[in-house]
């Protein structure tokens, strides 16, 4: 192609190569970070920096680099950001981290005991980071135990020995991360030690100390709702869910903790203290009850006033994040009194506005599922699970839902079909794995695989009452009645629904505990009058 000549005084501007272009490498790395492509990213920026004079674009070249491990990368643009800004701190704490990528632990000592000189006590943040991001905890844990001394502590603040414990935990060196806690505990005896020290009781087991603790750090901080809510967490989970309501109680309240408190009182099923927090709840100001709408409305469910509750969903606007669940509720409710036309209108309507919404619309399918079920159409039901996996193939939850409710109506081979394909998907799956070994134990089949399903569940959730049951009854098809009763005494006192007395009562009932039995299935008939494996059981055991 023919070139014009350039006039006479006109000025010739030559082309930027693009390696020369210092906007157009840095806008690369940028291109590059947003496709997750570390590693583009640190070649662009590198450029950028030998480009550029600004040392905060050498810094970002060097600690992206550091992300993509490319250490010849790292060491290059060092290089430029000292030789730009001389004396950086960050750059004795990338020397550590080149230090501890070629296995020179005593070279990274020296480079995080020169960032300890540091003042206001940024050494310790910087430090903190180099030994999280390496790759060999067990260097990085001897590297703390060096550095973070009680000696060398000793003038920092109580936050900065946490901290340091908490890394300690972090990198495997639990026993480090007790010392250094008790060590805070006796230098400070403050609210956040104390806290520290029971989250670190619960790990090793020793409840009655995590109690202990706690408890002195409530004491000090007695409006610490996060305190209150990480100890109520441990009572949950040891069953006490009357006394995780009642220490939430106590003290100063936000959405957290009325949520926190309702879950409580509703595994608690005890009805005072579910009517003592709806009262609390409906007298509180008129803006913080529609605020709170939806959580009234739960309230007055577990109260069985569904006149009320069905008043508190329908003040749930459509900005609220509640809008969906509280509309679903509005359904079933709706579905209660006996306008099932309606209800099922509803379902389909949230079917179609939720559509671009997968978790909505899993939700929507299975409530109309469940609300063709309650009217035992349950081939209809399974149709609606068919439907929606046709839209959503292989979504786990509504396999595990179909699975349920096959299993419940005697579509056993259904039932155990889709619960091994929701773990060829998810093999990690617990609850999964626990319906599985219930539903083989149930029909009594593959027993063997079904308690190795169950004992699988257990190890991973050994205080859940539901995987308890579950074992309780494998026991039981197995011909261990001793098992099986000590098993599903514990499941029911940790939670006495229908399903585990019916079990329970089943087991006391085969061994000539008749009396015991009865006492157990009157219990549950008086939570429950219509309780299908209650009643179910009752009438197969002739009781």
């Amino acid at each position: 192609m023919r070139q014009t000549a350039a006039q006479p005084g006109q000025a010739v501007v030559a082309p930027t190569a693009l390696e020369e272009d210092l906007l157009a490498q840095m806008l690369g790395g940028e291109f590059a970070l947003g496709q997750a492509d570390i590693a583009a990213s640190a070649r662009h920026y590198a450029r950028a920096a030998v480009l550029s004079k600004d040392p905060q674009v050498a810094a970002h070249a060097t600690r992206l680099a550091l992300v993509a491990k490319d250490w010849t990368l790292a060491r290059e643009s060092l290089a430029r950001w000292r030789s730009l800004k001389p004396d950086d701190p960050g750059q004795t704490q990338v020397e550590a981290s080149l230090a501890l990528s070629d296995g020179n632990a005593d070279l990274a000592f020296q480079s995080l005991s020169r960032l300890l000189a540091l003042p206001n006590q940024q050494g310790w943040r910087l430090l903190g980071q180099v030994l999280l991001g390496t790759n060999d905890k067990a260097t990085a844990a001897t590297l703390l135990q060096r550095l973070a001394t009680p000696l060398s502590l000793a003038g920092a603040p109580e936050e900065t020995w946490i901290a340091m414990s908490q890394l300690a935990f972090k990198l495997d060196a639990k026993p480090y991360s007790r010392q250094l806690a008790d060590a805070a505990l006796k230098k400070f005896t403050s609210a956040p030690a104390y806290g520290w020290s029971a989250q670190l009781a619960v790990d090793e087991g020793d409840k009655t100390r995590a109690g202990r603790d706690y408890q002195e750090a409530i004491q000090r901080a007695p409006k610490d709702i996060r305190l209150r809510a990480s100890y109520a967490l441990m009572l949950g989970q040891q069953g006490d869910n009357k006394g995780a309501a009642k220490l939430l109680a106590d003290g100063p309240q936000d959405d957290y903790s009325y949520a926190a408190r309702a879950a409580y009182v509703a595994r608690s099923n005890d009805k005072s203290l579910i009517q003592s927090l709806y009262d609390e709840l409906k007298g509180r100001p008129s803006e913080e009850r529609a605020a709170r709408a939806h959580l009234l409305g739960q309230l007055a469910e577990m109260l069985e006033q569904k006149a009320a509750a069905l008043s508190w969903y329908e003040q749930v606007t459509v900005d609220d994040e509640d809008w969906f669940s509280s509309q679903v509720r509005i359904a079933v409710l709706v579905d209660d009194q006996g306008k099932h036309d309606q209800a099922m209108a509803l379902a389909h309507e949230l079917q179609q506005r939720v559509g671009d919404l997968p978790t909505a619309l899993v939700d929507a399918f299975m409530l109309e599922a469940e609300l063709l079920a309650k009217r035992d159409q349950h081939e209809a039901a399974q149709a609606v699970y068919a439907r929606g996996l046709q839209q959503m193939p292989d979504d786990t939850r509504l396999l595990y839902a179909r699975a349920l409710h096959a299993a419940a109506n005697g579509m056993v081979e259904s039932a155990e079909a889709d619960l091994r394909r929701v773990l060829q998907l998810k093999p990690d799956d617990i609850d999964a794995t626990n319906a599985l070994g219930y539903t083989l134990a149930d029909a009594n089949r593959k027993l063997d695989e079904a308690l190795m399903l169950i004992e699988r569940a257990l190890a991973a959730r050994p205080e859940d009452a539901a995987v308890i049951d579950s074992y309780g009854w494998v026991l039981y098809r197995r011909g261990d009645l001793s098992g099986a009763e000590k098993a599903l005494r514990r499941a029911f006192e940790k939670q006495s629904d229908g399903e585990i007395a019916s079990h329970l009562g089943e087991v006391l009932w085969v061994q000539g505990k008749r009396d015991e039995a009865r006492t157990v299935f009157d219990q549950a008939r008086k939570k429950d009058a219509k309780n299908k494996s209650v009643v179910e059981a009752m009438r197969r055991l002739g009781v």
